[in-house]
Formats: structure tokens, sequence, C-alpha cells
């Protein structure tokens, strides 16, 4: 043993080099032995302390695993547009990859319309993006795991961070939020999931078979998904107040308003008159039994009834109108712009990456 032994701790060396973790490759952390004078020993009665330097360029610690990647599926739509431009501007966030059939081979960042490009092209291939993601995620969590094993070799305290980060995996540091088609729902989730990466759903046609299916699968796997029939938390809030209001009414119908007729009744007033069904109480009865058009459609068996008005270039609303006895009670929500949806996306990024099953709603993270 010469004048300092040393270890090399990280050759991280992979047959596919990591797109985002490039520096992080050539960083090597080493365990460096001084030989301490003996008469330094003697009046001390130490020995001499291991140090742990690093010779990457940057000179900082290996990169954080705390950063969520997500993947857009359906990125071309206009709430994949917008969903682009709110996880690229999130912080803790950035997209990893756009799918879609269309505009195949553009710029996320110019298709979303934002100033400057993304570097990200949209494909339609969701498998390859979910692969070079997996890559990424395991060469970050190797650089990060060895220089925790650095800093106990040299004595140095773990923080409470590096002690969190010694069980942490990297499946759940990413996730596919998935605006395709009911018909495609299913596989999507299969695949994140075979990767790691929880998944959100937003497909507001989706079977009830299908979330059913999908809860198996998910607990079966442990990966958490969130179907969400709405992303917008006024809606949610609209929802949560009206099944407060209709225990103090006998008389409630939904109206809403759409610029377009399909998907009429929306699901928004399906997921109300669900919401406040089964609660013991019957609503409108004095002509609970109509079928006379103009009074609207029944949802449900409680008697609940929607009235649907479309009109172009109108804004989508949602109203909930109870009565009593001397007093009308009316709860409102006005959707003027798809962005509406982006602060409850983002929420529920940060929340479904702890899941280890599937949870149906949005307003179980709030």
């Amino acid at each position: 043993m010469g004048g300092r032994s040393c270890l090399n701790l990280l050759p991280c060396s992979t047959s596919t080099p990591c797109r985002a973790s490039a520096a992080a490759s050539s960083c090597r952390y080493f365990v460096h032995h001084h030989r301490t004078r003996a008469r330094v020993q003697a009046s001390t009665g130490r020995r001499g302390a291991a140090k742990v330097s690093c010779s990457a360029a940057s000179g900082q610690a290996p990169p954080s695993q705390s950063t969520i990647k997500v993947v857009i599926v359906g990125a071309t739509k206009e709430i994949g547009r917008a969903a682009i431009a709110a996880v690229s501007m999130a912080r803790g966030m950035e997209l990893a990859g756009a799918i879609d059939t269309q505009c195949i081979g553009q710029d996320a960042g110019e298709i979303s319309g934002m100033e400057e490009p993304l570097e990200i092209p949209v494909l339609n291939d969701l498998t390859m993006v979910l692969g070079s993601i997996a890559q990424v995620l395991v060469c970050i969590f190797t650089v990060k795991c060895r220089f925790v094993v650095c800093m106990i070799l040299s004595g140095r305290a773990l923080t409470r961070a590096d002690r969190k980060f010694c069980s942490f995996q990297s499946r759940g540091t990413g996730v596919v939020v998935d605006f395709s088609e009911p018909s495609l729902v299913y596989d999507n989730v299969k695949q994140a999931a075979a990767f790691g990466l929880s998944s959100i759903v937003y497909v507001p046609k989706i079977e009830m078979d299908t979330v059913t299916e999908l809860s198996a699968f998910c607990e079966k796997a442990s990966m958490g998904c969130l179907v969400a029939p709405t992303l917008s938390i006024g809606s949610v809030l609209l929802q949560q107040a009206a099944i407060q209001a209709s225990f103090h009414y006998n008389n409630v119908e939904i109206v809403e308003s759409r610029p377009n007729p399909s998907d009429l009744p929306s699901q928004d007033a399906i997921q109300i008159a669900n919401n406040i069904s089964d609660l013991g109480q019957i609503y409108n009865r004095e002509d609970m039994d109509s079928d006379n058009p103009s009074r609207g459609q029944v949802l449900g068996e409680d008697g609940v009834r929607v009235h649907s008005m479309v009109l172009p270039g109108i804004a989508s609303s949602t109203s909930v109108i109870l009565s009593g006895p001397g007093e009308i009670y009316t709860l409102k929500h006005d959707v003027t712009n798809v962005r509406c949806l982006m602060p409850g996306l983002i929420l529920a990024i940060r929340k479904v990456i702890r899941l280890k099953n599937l949870i149906y709603g949005l307003e179980k993270f709030l």
C-alpha cells in the first residue's frame, strides 16, 4: 500500500448512454485514505479519516430523482397542448414525451404555442418513449445510490433525504397522462406500469367496466392510477357543495350549457346526479314520473333532472339549482378555457406517484 489508496465506486458505463444524465456517467467518486504522521496520531489519539471527493467537472452532487417525468398521450388535442405547456412550466416536472398519431416529428413546444421549442418531437410509439425514460431513471438511481455509499464510507452523516432515498425505486418517478380514446386506455396503462410509471386517465367516454378491469390490474401490479371524470378543481368543488346541499332541499335540477351538442348530458352532470343519488332523498316528487320532454332527462332513480342547452360560442357552464319553501339555492361553475383543467392535472401528477392502486375521481386528492 502506497501513500494513498484509491477506490473507484462509480464506473457508470451502460451500453446505451442516458440522454438526460450524460454528465452523471462521467462522474467518479473516490475514497482517499491519508496516512497520518505518527507524531500527530500520538498527540490526538485519532487515526486518519476517510475523505470523499468528486472528480466530476461540475463539482456538484449527482442529479436528483425528484423530477417527475411526464408523457402526454393525445398531445395534439387542445387539452394535450395545454398540458404540454403546463407541465413544462411546473416546478419539479419535465415533459419526457409527446404521443399522438398526428403532427409526427413536430416539436411539442411549437405545437403547444410555447415561445421556444422543447426539442421533444411528437411520436406515435409509446413503448419506445417509455423505454428511454426507464433507462434514464435507472441511471439516475445508480448514480445517487453510489453517492450515498461514498457518504457512508467517509463517516459523514446522511441527511433525511439521503436516508429516504435508500428505499427509493425508479418506479413512481414518471407519469403517463392519457387523453386518448377509451379503446386505448387499458393497453396504455399496462404499458406504463410495465416500465414503472403511474397513469392519469382523462377520457370522458371511458366505460366503468374498463375502470373495474384497470382497478384489478393496478392492485395486482401495485401501481398508481387516477381515472378522472373531470380535472377541474372548480367542478369537483361544485359537486361536493351539491352533495352537502342535497340533504337540505327536496327539489334539485341541473342546468348546463355547451357550445356543441356532443356528449350530452355531460360527464359533469352525470357525476353530480350520481353523487346526490342514493342518499335517501327523493327529489322533485310533484312530477317525478312526468315524461314531458320539456322537463328534461331524469338521471338515476331519485328524480334528478338535467337540462342541456347548446349554443355555438357559449361558455361551458354547469348549474345545480336547489329549492325549498321560500328559497332557491344556486351553485354554478363556468369554464371559459381548457386551461382551467391544468391546476387539477398538476396536482394529480404530484399525488398519483404515491399511490399503489387505482382511485376514481380527482376529489380524492383535495
